[in-house]
């Protein structure tokens, strides 16, 4: 085994290099067996229940001489995951204490523990601060981080899109600890210079490649083949993204967020920013920047206005509508349809994306995990909460809706924990919600 500094220095080549090399089995730190990975997806307001659950639990089936029913008209856009999908009904999230909902129901979703008594003043509920414990995904993250054989450059990685700037309990969802809220990157162009380091800015864009075309072929040069044929690939993720930046420089720009009530005033290129960060997502998997991620879109009381769907309301405003008024469930509908298929697009860019030094494609040991502050947005209910599983990394047996008798949602972070091989995380959040532990899903 080599060390990657003695390497570098070896080749006299510069440490911008680095991104490049995390992957490469020859370098690795030590062998662990497959990499596992758990990316969480968030979008908000809750879903249209009846277009969302499937009706009976059970597993899917593609259409054919027997009639059976397809997947609900929000979760169609992963019909071409149904084999590794994982639909959970009856996952509570029963936090109580301060804050409302919206606050409780992104503030503990990760978190699994109540939120701190504080001066933000939400609905008609108590006023709440910060969430008193680290969400799941850095729980896992420092597990990982704590062990050479799957500790990574960054160990987490936590992209939004449209994710207000001014930090509140409703637009902050991952936690490092009690009273620390870790904010998402929103823009592209600020988490490619995270990952890469070397963009000098938007408006005199330089490739990283030609940067270090001399380092790259020194280090090919060096390399086994197989080692090789990943660096290849890497690089051309990273060519194929740059070339996307350069051409949507002024598209994707948008201003700082102007809230009131939620509202972001302008997020036309929502889908392209989203898009985007998707191949950023993809490429910081690929090179083992981390094995953690999260993907946030706008935050609780999120008001995205979706006129590309045709849709001139914000979501926010819909999800109050009763459930009688058929146009705003229709809508509503569209709009968690979308949100369905950006998770679909990271899917099957996943699965388009060979495994680094070993079989299969990225979603053969990735699992994406999509989810919600609320379960229906009219009622702000806890009951039902969102859980949707894509991709074979944790071994879930997947292609099934599961409906299970009304859990806490503390008992599934405690199963991606141990998914993740941390098992011996025995409670997790608010031990009164952990029952029997983590729940069964293989």
């Amino acid at each position: 085994m080599i060390l990657r500094r003695d390497f570098l220095r070896s080749l006299g080549a510069t440490a911008a290099l680095r991104p490049f090399i995390g992957n490469l089995p020859s370098l690795s730190a030590s062998s662990a067996g497959p990499k596992k990975r758990l990316v969480i997806v968030f979008s908000p307001d809750g879903v249209v229940r009846n277009a969302f659950w499937p009706a009976t639990p059970g597993a899917f089936r593609t259409p054919g001489p027997v009639c059976v029913p397809a997947l609900p008209p929000i979760l169609e856009p992963l019909a071409a995951f149904q084999d590794r999908l994982l639909v959970l009904k009856g996952v509570h999230n029963k936090i109580l204490g301060d804050g409302d909902r919206h606050m409780r129901g992104i503030g503990c979703l990760l978190t699994g523990i109540e939120l701190f008594p504080g001066n933000v003043q939400g609905g008609s509920d108590t006023p709440a601060g910060w969430a008193s414990g680290r969400s799941i995904d850095q729980e896992i993250r420092g597990f990982l981080q704590a062990n050479p054989a799957t500790a990574s450059r960054f160990g987490s990685l936590e992209f939004g899109v449209l994710v207000p700037n001014h930090a509140d309990t409703w637009t902050r969802m991952v936690y490092a600890g009690p009273n620390r809220p870790i904010t998402p990157i929103d823009d592209p162009y600020q988490m490619f210079q995270k990952l890469y380091g070397r963009q000098k800015g938007r408006e005199s864009m330089q490739s990283v490649l030609d940067e270090l075309s001399e380092d790259l072929a020194k280090l090919a040069a060096a390399l086994p083949a197989e080692d090789r044929r990943l660096l290849d690939e890497h690089a051309a993720l990273v060519r194929d993204f740059e070339k996307e930046l350069s051409s949507h420089r002024e598209e994707v720009r948008h201003a700082l967020p102007v809230l009131e009530q939620g509202v972001v005033e302008q997020n036309d290129q929502m889908p392209r920013i989203s898009r985007m960060q998707i191949e950023l997502l993809v490429a910081s998997l690929a090179g083992d920047f981390a094995r953690v991620a999260t993907l946030q879109y706008t935050n609780a009381v999120g008001q995205p206005r979706m006129k590309w769907l045709g849709i001139e309301e914000g979501q926010h405003d819909l999800s109050h509508e009763p459930n009688s008024n058929a146009s705003a469930q229709e809508k509503l509908t569209k709009i968690n349809a979308w949100y369905a298929g950006e998770v679909a697009h990271l899917a099957r860019r996943l699965a388009e994306t060979p495994e680094p030094g070993g079989d299969g494609s990225l979603l053969d040991h990735t699992t994406i995990l999509w989810t919600n502050e609320l379960g229906e947005g009219k009622s702000h209910s806890h009951e039902d909460i969102p859980f949707v599983l894509v991709g074979g990394g944790l071994g879930f047996r997947t292609g099934r809706s599961l409906h299970l008798p009304g859990v806490s949602h503390n008992r599934l972070l405690l199963s991606l924990a141990h998914a993740m091989g941390h098992t011996g995380l025995g409670r997790f959040g608010n031990p009164d919600y952990c029952g029997d532990g983590p729940l069964a899903l293989t």
